[in-house]
């Protein structure tokens, strides 16, 4: 006579997997925006960082040359000995796309040209 055994077979169902796969999708939506917010909110942190630096080298230039307010310099010029340029040899850019307007008035913030409807703009206070 022939024996039955009960085999069981190892496996998940359709149910389990289903379950799993919801559960990843709500940490997913529940994350992926405060990534998107971190990201932001990093790059308007690099760039006001970038703009800070900018004005302590117009500062230091005018210092340097004798400059009163209301004199001008060129970013890409006047101040790459006082600025820390990126690998390429340039002025570092904003991160987040934006472009810095290349004169600079001394005695008035530099600024940057990023504007978004969901973020807060690049400027320095």
């Amino acid at each position: 006579m022939k024996q039955l055994k009960n085999i069981r077979k190892a496996g998940f169902t359709l149910v389990e997997i289903m379950i799993v796969v919801a559960i990843i999708g709500l940490l997913a939506a529940i994350a992926i925006p405060n990534f998107v917010k971190a990201r932001a909110t990093s790059q308007q942190n690099a760039c006001i960082n970038n703009l800070r630096q900018f004005d302590a080298a117009a500062n230091q230039w005018a210092l340097e040359k004798s400059k009163v307010s209301n004199a001008t310099c060129s970013l890409s010029s006047d101040l790459n000995a006082y600025i820390k340029l990126n690998a390429t040899g340039k002025v570092p850019g904003c991160p987040a796309g934006g472009t810095y307007t290349d004169t600079i008035t001394i005695g008035t913030n530099p600024v940057c040209t990023y504007s978004s409807l969901a973020t807060a703009a690049h400027a320095l206070q």
